[in-house]
C-alpha cells in the first residue's frame, strides 16, 4: 500500500474511532465531544472525518438505550441477528408451531435486553412510551438486519412495518383447537357501579391532566418564541463575525502593503544617506583643493 493510501486507511480507522466514541457517551456530553472530535480531525488535516463527525446527531433518549445495551452486552447484536434468521426460515417455510415457538423466545429475549439496556442506561423508572421504542427498536433488529449492523450508534428508535418477506415476527396465532361441545354460558354479572368517590378521584386526574396539558403548551410556546431568540441572535452574530473577517483581512493586507512600504523607504533612506556621505566627502575634497590654490596664488604675488 502507497503511503497515501495508509494515511488514508488511518484516517477511516481514526473516524470509526470517534464516532464509536461519541456513541458511547451519555447524550449530555454529546455535543461537547462532537466539538472536540471535529476539531481534532481539522487540526490531523482530515476534512472528510471533520465533515462526517460534525453530521453526527445526538442520540434520543431510546436510540441511546439501544447503544448502551449493545456496548454493556457485547452478544446482544448477534443475538438478535440469529433470532432474526430463524424467525425468517420458519416464516419461508409456513411452519406455523416454529413460528409460534421463536415467538415466545423472541418476546423473552427482547424483554431480556430491555432490562439490560435501562440498566446499562441507568434509567431506572422509564415511561411507557421510551419502553415501547426500545422494544420496537430491537424488534426492528431482529427484523431487518442493517437495523442490526447500526445498533450502538443509532440517532433515533427505529420500528419493523410488519410487512415484506419477514411478515410480522409476533402476530401468528394460536394453533386450531378441536371444536369442544357446547357450554351454556351464563350472562356476566356485570360490574359494580362506580361510588362518589371514584368518579371524583378519577374528575381530579382528568383536571390535574388538563392543567399539566396546559402547563405544557405554554412551556412548549416559551421555549419556541426562546428558539426564535436565540436563532436571530446567532444569525446576527454570524454576521458581525464575518463583517469582522472581512475587516481582518483588509486590515492584513493594509498592513502587508504598509510593511512593503516602509521595506522600500528604509532602502531610499540608506541610499540618500550614502549619497550624502559621497557627497560630503567631495565638498571636503573641494574645498582643500580651493584653500590649497589660494595658498599657492598668495605666495606667488608676494
Amino acid at each position: 500500500m502507497s503511503a497515501g493510501g495508509q494515511e488514508r486507511s488511518d484516517r477511516g480507522i481514526n473516524t470509526e474511532d470517534d464516532i464509536g466514541r461519541l456513541y458511547g457517551v451519555d447524550p449530555a456530553e454529546f455535543t461537547e465531544l462532537r466539538k472536540e472530535l471535529v476539531a481534532e480531525a481539522k487540526k490531523r488535516g482530515d476534512r472528510d472525518a471533520a465533515r462526517t463527525i460534525g453530521a453526527a446527531r445526538r442520540p434520543t433518549t431510546a436510540a441511546w438505550v439501544v447503544n448502551a445495551l449493545v456496548r454493556a452486552d457485547e452478544t446482544a447484536t448477534s443475538r438478535l441477528d440469529e433470532m432474526g434468521q430463524h424467525l425468517r426460515a420458519a416464516h419461508a417455510a409456513m411452519d406455523g408451531a416454529k413460528i409460534r415457538e421463536l415467538s415466545g423466545a423472541q418476546r423473552k429475549l427482547l424483554d431480556e435486553l430491555v432490562r439490560t439496556g435501562f440498566a446499562a442506561a441507568a434509567v431506572s423508572h422509564p415511561s411507557a412510551a421510551l419502553r415501547d421504542d426500545v422494544v420496537g427498536t430491537l424488534q426492528a433488529a431482529v427484523a431487518d438486519p442493517n437495523v442490526a449492523g447500526r445498533l450502538g450508534r443509532l440517532e433515533k428508535a427505529e420500528r419493523w412495518s410488519g410487512f415484506g418477506e419477514f411478515g410480522a415476527v409476533t402476530a401468528v396465532g394460536p394453533a386450531p383447537k378441536v371444536k369442544a361441545k357446547a357450554k351454556v354460558i351464563s350472562p356476566p354479572t356485570p360490574p359494580p357501579a362506580p361510588d362518589d368517590r371514584e368518579v371524583k378521584a378519577a374528575r381530579d386526574r382528568v383536571e390535574s391532566a388538563r392543567r399539566a396539558v396546559q402547563t405544557a403548551e405554554r412551556a412548549m410556546a416559551t421555549a419556541g418564541e426562546a428558539l426564535a431568540d436565540r436563532t436571530a441572535a446567532l444569525a446576527t452574530a454570524r454576521r458581525r463575525y464575518e463583517k469582522i473577517l472581512e475587516t481582518l483581512s483588509a486590515a492584513e493586507r493594509a498592513l502587508s502593503l504598509a510593511d512593503a512600504d516602509h521595506a522600500e523607504a528604509e532602502q531610499e533612506s540608506q541610499a540618500a544617506s550614502d549619497t550624502l556621505r559621497a557627497a560630503s566627502s567631495a565638498l571636503t575634497d573641494a574645498e582643500g583643493d580651493l584653500r590649497r590654490l589660494a595658498a599657492s596664488t598668495d605666495d606667488d604675488g608676494s
